[in-house]
Protein backbone atom coordinates (compact mmCIF):
# COMPACT_ATOMS: atom_id res chain seq x y z
CA UNK A 1 0.00 0.00 0.00
CA UNK A 2 0.86 3.63 -0.89
CA UNK A 3 1.05 5.90 1.92
CA UNK A 4 -0.36 8.46 -0.16
CA UNK A 5 -3.44 6.18 -0.80
CA UNK A 6 -4.34 6.25 3.37
CA UNK A 7 -7.84 5.00 2.94
CA UNK A 8 -9.05 1.97 4.97
CA UNK A 9 -12.12 -0.19 3.83
CA UNK A 10 -13.61 -1.78 6.43
CA UNK A 11 -15.82 -4.93 6.35
CA UNK A 12 -17.29 -7.89 8.45
CA UNK A 13 -19.27 -5.72 11.26
CA UNK A 14 -22.87 -4.68 11.34
CA UNK A 15 -21.39 -1.23 11.35
CA UNK A 16 -20.30 1.87 13.48
CA UNK A 17 -20.72 3.93 15.96
CA UNK A 18 -20.87 0.18 18.23
CA UNK A 19 -23.61 -1.65 18.87
CA UNK A 20 -23.05 -5.27 18.80
CA UNK A 21 -20.01 -6.55 20.27
CA UNK A 22 -16.30 -6.40 20.47
CA UNK A 23 -15.38 -6.46 16.60
CA UNK A 24 -17.60 -3.31 16.15
CA UNK A 25 -15.61 -1.60 19.12
CA UNK A 26 -12.81 -2.10 18.03
CA UNK A 27 -13.62 -0.87 14.53
CA UNK A 28 -15.00 2.50 16.15
CA UNK A 29 -11.41 2.77 17.84
CA UNK A 30 -9.34 2.16 14.88
CA UNK A 31 -11.64 4.27 12.37
CA UNK A 32 -11.11 7.32 15.03
CA UNK A 33 -7.63 6.82 15.18
CA UNK A 34 -7.16 6.47 11.76
CA UNK A 35 -8.71 9.75 10.93
CA UNK A 36 -7.02 11.58 13.34
CA UNK A 37 -3.74 10.32 11.09
CA UNK A 38 -4.91 11.77 8.11
CA UNK A 39 -6.86 8.65 6.62
CA UNK A 40 -9.77 8.33 4.79
CA UNK A 41 -12.21 5.29 6.37
CA UNK A 42 -14.81 4.09 4.90
CA UNK A 43 -16.92 1.43 7.39
CA UNK A 44 -19.58 -0.80 4.99
CA UNK A 45 -22.94 -1.09 8.02
CA UNK A 46 -25.64 -3.14 7.60
CA UNK A 47 -29.42 -2.06 7.82
CA UNK A 48 -32.64 -3.74 7.57
CA UNK A 49 -35.06 -3.31 4.68
CA UNK A 50 -35.22 -3.07 1.37
CA UNK A 51 -34.12 0.27 0.05
CA UNK A 52 -30.98 1.50 -1.80
CA UNK A 53 -27.68 1.79 -0.40
CA UNK A 54 -26.90 5.22 0.91
CA UNK A 55 -23.98 6.92 2.23
CA UNK A 56 -23.69 9.33 5.36
CA UNK A 57 -20.61 10.76 7.66
CA UNK A 58 -20.09 9.55 11.28
CA UNK A 59 -17.39 11.61 12.98
CA UNK A 60 -15.28 11.86 9.72
CA UNK A 61 -15.95 8.49 8.96
CA UNK A 62 -17.37 7.88 5.93
CA UNK A 63 -19.85 4.93 6.49
CA UNK A 64 -21.79 2.92 3.07
CA UNK A 65 -25.14 1.61 4.52
CA UNK A 66 -26.92 -2.01 2.75
CA UNK A 67 -30.16 -2.85 3.67
CA UNK A 68 -30.97 -6.21 3.48
CA UNK A 69 -34.17 -8.20 4.54
CA UNK A 70 -34.30 -9.86 7.90
CA UNK A 71 -31.47 -9.67 10.92
CA UNK A 72 -30.66 -13.76 10.88
CA UNK A 73 -27.53 -15.29 9.77
CA UNK A 74 -28.80 -15.55 6.44
CA UNK A 75 -29.21 -12.01 6.19
CA UNK A 76 -25.68 -11.18 7.43
CA UNK A 77 -24.30 -13.69 4.65
CA UNK A 78 -26.45 -11.51 2.56
CA UNK A 79 -24.92 -8.37 3.67
CA UNK A 80 -21.14 -9.61 3.40
CA UNK A 81 -21.81 -10.60 0.43
CA UNK A 82 -23.33 -7.20 -0.99
CA UNK A 83 -21.12 -4.86 0.87
CA UNK A 84 -17.62 -7.27 -0.27
CA UNK A 85 -19.26 -6.45 -3.90
CA UNK A 86 -20.11 -2.92 -3.46
CA UNK A 87 -16.81 -2.46 -1.87
CA UNK A 88 -14.30 -3.67 -4.99
CA UNK A 89 -14.66 -0.48 -6.17
CA UNK A 90 -12.85 1.39 -3.91
CA UNK A 91 -8.82 2.30 -4.08
CA UNK A 92 -6.85 1.44 -0.61
CA UNK A 93 -6.80 -1.41 1.71
CA UNK A 94 -9.20 -3.68 2.71
CA UNK A 95 -9.37 -4.85 6.82
CA UNK A 96 -12.12 -7.91 7.02
CA UNK A 97 -13.80 -8.36 10.79
CA UNK A 98 -13.96 -12.33 10.45
CA UNK A 99 -13.59 -14.96 8.34
CA UNK A 100 -17.12 -16.28 8.38
CA UNK A 101 -17.90 -15.42 4.95
CA UNK A 102 -14.26 -15.80 3.87
CA UNK A 103 -15.29 -17.26 0.43
CA UNK A 104 -16.92 -14.18 -0.78
CA UNK A 105 -13.14 -12.43 -0.47
CA UNK A 106 -12.06 -14.64 -3.25
CA UNK A 107 -13.22 -11.02 -5.33
CA UNK A 108 -10.97 -9.43 -3.04
CA UNK A 109 -8.19 -11.85 -4.55
CA UNK A 110 -9.37 -11.29 -7.85
CA UNK A 111 -9.12 -8.10 -8.45
CA UNK A 112 -5.97 -8.19 -6.96
CA UNK A 113 -6.70 -6.00 -3.50
CA UNK A 114 -4.48 -5.76 -0.66
CA UNK A 115 -7.53 -7.52 1.88
CA UNK A 116 -5.98 -7.94 5.48
CA UNK A 117 -8.37 -10.58 7.60
CA UNK A 118 -8.53 -10.26 11.38
CA UNK A 119 -9.04 -14.23 11.76
CA UNK A 120 -10.98 -14.10 15.31
CA UNK A 121 -11.20 -17.02 17.37
CA UNK A 122 -11.57 -20.90 16.28
CA UNK A 123 -15.28 -20.48 16.04
CA UNK A 124 -15.67 -24.04 14.29
CA UNK A 125 -14.55 -25.54 17.84
CA UNK A 126 -17.41 -24.14 19.78
CA UNK A 127 -20.22 -25.86 21.24
CA UNK A 128 -22.87 -24.28 20.32
CA UNK A 129 -23.17 -24.77 16.51
CA UNK A 130 -24.39 -27.94 15.15
CA UNK A 131 -22.18 -30.07 12.59
CA UNK A 132 -23.45 -27.59 9.42
CA UNK A 133 -22.22 -24.36 10.70
CA UNK A 134 -19.14 -26.26 12.39
CA UNK A 135 -18.29 -27.20 8.86
CA UNK A 136 -19.18 -23.89 7.30
CA UNK A 137 -16.66 -22.27 9.54
CA UNK A 138 -14.17 -25.18 9.35
CA UNK A 139 -14.46 -24.53 5.69
CA UNK A 140 -14.05 -20.23 5.38
CA UNK A 141 -11.25 -20.13 8.11
CA UNK A 142 -9.37 -22.21 5.22
CA UNK A 143 -10.55 -19.74 2.67
CA UNK A 144 -9.38 -16.46 4.64
CA UNK A 145 -5.99 -18.34 5.08
CA UNK A 146 -5.96 -18.58 1.22
CA UNK A 147 -7.79 -15.48 0.48
CA UNK A 148 -6.67 -13.05 2.72
CA UNK A 149 -3.32 -10.86 1.64
CA UNK A 150 -2.45 -10.84 5.39
CA UNK A 151 -3.85 -12.40 8.40
CA UNK A 152 -4.34 -11.08 12.11
CA UNK A 153 -4.17 -13.20 14.86
CA UNK A 154 -5.94 -11.87 18.21
CA UNK A 155 -3.75 -13.86 20.48
CA UNK A 156 -0.66 -16.17 20.43
CA UNK A 157 -2.16 -19.77 19.94
CA UNK A 158 -4.39 -18.19 17.51
CA UNK A 159 -1.21 -17.39 15.33
CA UNK A 160 0.24 -20.58 16.30
CA UNK A 161 -2.99 -22.53 14.69
CA UNK A 162 -3.07 -20.70 11.90
CA UNK A 163 0.43 -21.33 11.25
CA UNK A 164 -0.37 -25.11 10.02
CA UNK A 165 -2.30 -23.33 7.48
CA UNK A 166 -0.62 -20.71 6.10
CA UNK A 167 3.00 -19.59 6.12
CA UNK A 168 3.69 -17.89 9.61
CA UNK A 169 5.01 -14.85 7.97
CA UNK A 170 1.88 -14.37 6.25
CA UNK A 171 0.40 -13.41 10.20
CA UNK A 172 0.59 -10.92 12.67
CA UNK A 173 -0.32 -11.07 16.45
CA UNK A 174 -2.03 -8.18 17.41
CA UNK A 175 -4.36 -8.51 20.51
CA UNK A 176 -7.78 -7.04 20.95
CA UNK A 177 -7.51 -3.49 23.66
CA UNK A 178 -10.03 -1.85 26.34
CA UNK A 179 -9.58 1.44 27.92
CA UNK A 180 -8.48 2.49 30.84
CA UNK A 181 -11.20 2.47 33.42
CA UNK A 182 -9.60 4.16 37.10
CA UNK A 183 -13.50 5.80 38.13
CA UNK A 184 -17.14 5.43 37.65
CA UNK A 185 -20.54 6.25 39.00
CA UNK A 186 -21.01 4.29 42.37
CA UNK A 187 -24.59 5.55 42.04
CA UNK A 188 -25.05 2.70 39.48
CA UNK A 189 -24.67 -0.08 42.17
CA UNK A 190 -27.80 1.40 44.09
CA UNK A 191 -30.40 0.87 40.91
CA UNK A 192 -29.70 -2.97 41.49
CA UNK A 193 -29.20 -3.36 45.23
CA UNK A 194 -25.32 -3.87 45.27
CA UNK A 195 -22.65 -2.71 47.53
CA UNK A 196 -19.49 -2.21 46.39
CA UNK A 197 -16.56 -4.85 46.70
CA UNK A 198 -19.26 -6.93 47.57
CA UNK A 199 -20.40 -8.89 44.66
CA UNK A 200 -18.57 -11.07 41.76
CA UNK A 201 -19.76 -10.21 37.96
CA UNK A 202 -19.82 -12.67 34.88
CA UNK A 203 -20.67 -11.39 31.75
CA UNK A 204 -20.98 -13.55 28.76
CA UNK A 205 -23.34 -14.91 26.39
CA UNK A 206 -24.97 -17.95 27.72
CA UNK A 207 -23.26 -20.85 26.13
CA UNK A 208 -21.89 -24.08 27.94
CA UNK A 209 -18.41 -22.89 26.38
CA UNK A 210 -18.58 -19.96 28.69
CA UNK A 211 -18.50 -22.19 31.93
CA UNK A 212 -21.64 -20.55 33.19
CA UNK A 213 -23.56 -23.39 34.59
CA UNK A 214 -20.00 -24.51 36.53
CA UNK A 215 -19.65 -21.27 38.31
CA UNK A 216 -23.40 -20.68 38.83
CA UNK A 217 -23.01 -23.93 40.59
CA UNK A 218 -19.81 -23.23 42.19
CA UNK A 219 -21.12 -20.35 43.70
CA UNK A 220 -24.67 -21.80 44.64
CA UNK A 221 -23.20 -24.91 46.63
CA UNK A 222 -23.91 -23.10 50.09
CA UNK A 223 -24.75 -19.27 51.36
CA UNK A 224 -22.27 -16.41 51.06
CA UNK A 225 -23.65 -13.73 52.16
CA UNK A 226 -22.53 -11.99 48.95
CA UNK A 227 -24.04 -11.93 45.45
CA UNK A 228 -22.92 -13.03 42.25
CA UNK A 229 -24.27 -10.70 38.87
CA UNK A 230 -24.87 -12.39 35.93
CA UNK A 231 -25.38 -10.49 32.76
CA UNK A 232 -26.66 -11.68 29.78
CA UNK A 233 -30.28 -12.69 27.96
CA UNK A 234 -31.79 -15.78 29.59
CA UNK A 235 -34.88 -17.91 27.87
CA UNK A 236 -35.31 -20.73 30.61
CA UNK A 237 -38.45 -21.41 28.55
CA UNK A 238 -36.64 -22.17 25.05
CA UNK A 239 -33.56 -23.33 26.28
CA UNK A 240 -32.27 -25.77 28.09
CA UNK A 241 -28.70 -24.42 29.53
CA UNK A 242 -30.59 -21.25 29.94
CA UNK A 243 -33.03 -23.26 32.33
CA UNK A 244 -30.31 -25.48 33.67
CA UNK A 245 -28.27 -22.16 34.71
CA UNK A 246 -31.46 -20.83 36.46
CA UNK A 247 -32.18 -24.11 38.26
CA UNK A 248 -28.94 -24.36 39.45
CA UNK A 249 -28.40 -20.59 40.99
CA UNK A 250 -29.08 -19.82 44.51
CA UNK A 251 -30.90 -16.86 45.99
CA UNK A 252 -27.47 -14.93 45.92
CA UNK A 253 -27.17 -15.25 42.10
CA UNK A 254 -28.52 -12.01 40.59
CA UNK A 255 -29.64 -12.01 37.07
CA UNK A 256 -29.57 -8.66 35.13
CA UNK A 257 -30.13 -9.53 31.63
CA UNK A 258 -28.26 -8.36 28.90
CA UNK A 259 -26.99 -4.47 29.81
CA UNK A 260 -25.48 -2.34 26.83
CA UNK A 261 -24.75 1.12 28.28
CA UNK A 262 -21.48 1.74 28.63
CA UNK A 263 -21.63 3.59 31.66
CA UNK A 264 -23.48 0.52 33.02
CA UNK A 265 -21.12 -1.75 32.67
CA UNK A 266 -18.27 0.23 33.44
CA UNK A 267 -19.37 0.67 36.60
CA UNK A 268 -20.85 -2.65 37.33
CA UNK A 269 -17.14 -4.14 36.66
CA UNK A 270 -15.42 -1.10 38.33
CA UNK A 271 -16.61 -1.89 41.67
CA UNK A 272 -16.85 -5.47 41.57
CA UNK A 273 -14.79 -7.82 43.93
CA UNK A 274 -14.26 -10.13 41.88
CA UNK A 275 -14.49 -10.60 37.47
CA UNK A 276 -15.63 -14.23 36.46
CA UNK A 277 -14.40 -15.47 32.81
CA UNK A 278 -15.87 -18.87 31.96
CA UNK A 279 -14.55 -18.96 28.24
CA UNK A 280 -12.98 -22.19 27.12
CA UNK A 281 -12.23 -21.41 23.22
CA UNK A 282 -11.43 -18.16 21.92
CA UNK A 283 -8.36 -15.92 21.70
CA UNK A 284 -7.72 -12.53 23.31
CA UNK A 285 -11.75 -12.29 24.31
CA UNK A 286 -12.86 -8.68 24.54
CA UNK A 287 -14.69 -8.88 27.97
CA UNK A 288 -11.79 -10.32 29.55
CA UNK A 289 -9.28 -7.42 28.41
CA UNK A 290 -11.78 -5.11 29.38
CA UNK A 291 -11.85 -6.22 33.02
CA UNK A 292 -8.33 -5.79 32.93
CA UNK A 293 -8.69 -2.47 31.61
CA UNK A 294 -11.08 -1.96 35.01
CA UNK A 295 -8.47 -3.23 37.28
CA UNK A 296 -10.20 -6.41 38.44
CA UNK A 297 -9.13 -9.87 40.55
CA UNK A 298 -9.94 -12.47 38.24
CA UNK A 299 -11.34 -15.75 37.97
CA UNK A 300 -10.96 -17.34 34.68
CA UNK A 301 -11.16 -20.99 33.34
CA UNK A 302 -7.96 -22.80 33.25
CA UNK A 303 -6.70 -22.70 29.27
CA UNK A 304 -3.94 -21.31 27.81
CA UNK A 305 -6.00 -18.24 25.90
CA UNK A 306 -7.27 -17.43 28.86
CA UNK A 307 -3.63 -17.72 30.73
CA UNK A 308 -1.69 -15.69 28.25
CA UNK A 309 -4.70 -12.72 28.36
CA UNK A 310 -5.10 -12.54 31.90
CA UNK A 311 -1.72 -13.78 33.50
CA UNK A 312 -0.91 -13.13 37.11
CA UNK A 313 -3.82 -11.11 37.87
CA UNK A 314 -6.09 -14.21 37.98
CA UNK A 315 -7.07 -17.00 39.74
CA UNK A 316 -7.31 -20.38 37.52
CA UNK A 317 -10.36 -22.91 38.14
CA UNK A 318 -10.47 -26.32 36.10
CA UNK A 319 -13.83 -27.22 37.70
CA UNK A 320 -16.72 -26.65 40.19
CA UNK A 321 -14.76 -27.40 43.37
CA UNK A 322 -11.95 -25.24 41.95
CA UNK A 323 -14.45 -22.35 42.03
CA UNK A 324 -16.27 -22.96 45.26
CA UNK A 325 -12.92 -23.16 46.80
CA UNK A 326 -11.74 -19.93 45.10
CA UNK A 327 -15.19 -17.94 45.74
CA UNK A 328 -14.32 -18.80 49.57
CA UNK A 329 -11.02 -17.40 49.04
CA UNK A 330 -11.87 -14.08 47.30
CA UNK A 331 -13.80 -13.12 50.22
CA UNK A 332 -11.79 -13.80 52.82
CA UNK A 333 -8.37 -12.41 51.67
CA UNK A 334 -8.47 -9.00 51.06
CA UNK A 335 -4.44 -9.22 50.59
CA UNK A 336 -5.15 -11.57 48.34
CA UNK A 337 -7.71 -9.50 45.87
CA UNK A 338 -5.54 -5.96 46.21
CA UNK A 339 -2.42 -8.15 44.77
CA UNK A 340 -4.58 -9.56 41.63
CA UNK A 341 -5.91 -6.04 40.84
CA UNK A 342 -2.43 -4.43 41.04
CA UNK A 343 -0.92 -7.22 38.66
CA UNK A 344 -4.10 -6.54 36.19
CA UNK A 345 -3.42 -3.04 35.95
CA UNK A 346 0.27 -3.92 35.46
CA UNK A 347 -0.96 -6.15 32.93
CA UNK A 348 -3.20 -3.46 31.33
CA UNK A 349 -0.21 -0.76 31.01
CA UNK A 350 2.43 -3.39 29.35
CA UNK A 351 -0.40 -5.29 26.70
CA UNK A 352 -3.43 -3.39 25.92
CA UNK A 353 -3.46 0.30 25.94
CA UNK A 354 -6.15 1.01 22.90
CA UNK A 355 -3.39 3.23 21.79
CA UNK A 356 -0.66 0.84 21.53
CA UNK A 357 -2.83 -1.51 20.11
CA UNK A 358 -4.21 0.85 17.16
CA UNK A 359 -0.22 1.68 16.34
CA UNK A 360 0.40 -1.77 15.76
CA UNK A 361 -2.33 -1.83 13.57
CA UNK A 362 -1.46 1.22 11.09
CA UNK A 363 2.15 0.05 10.93
CA UNK A 364 0.69 -3.48 9.23
CA UNK A 365 -1.27 -1.35 7.22
CA UNK A 366 1.51 0.72 6.18
CA UNK A 367 4.06 -1.80 5.86
CA UNK A 368 2.76 -3.22 2.12
CA UNK A 369 4.13 -6.43 3.60
CA UNK A 370 1.41 -8.45 2.31
CA UNK A 371 1.69 -11.56 -0.09
CA UNK A 372 0.52 -11.43 -3.06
Amino acid sequence: MKSNNKHLILLGIRGIPAQHGGFETFAQYLSAYLVLQGWKVTVYCQEEGNAAVWESEWNGIHRIHIPVSGSGAFSTIVFDLRSIIHSLRHEGIYLTLGYNTAVFNLLHKLKGKDNVINMDGIEWKRQKWGRGAKLWFWVNERFGCWFGSHLVADHPKIAEHLATRVSKDKITMIPYGAINILNADETVLERFGLEKNNYAILIARAEPENSILEVVTAFSVHSRGVKLVVLGNYSPENNAYHRAVINAASEEVVFLGAIYEEDIVNALRFYTRLYVHGHKVGGTNPSLVEAIGAGNAILAHDNEFNRWVAKEGAIYFSDIADASNIFDKIWSDDELVASLQSKSRINYDEHFQWDNILEQYQNLLLGNTFAK
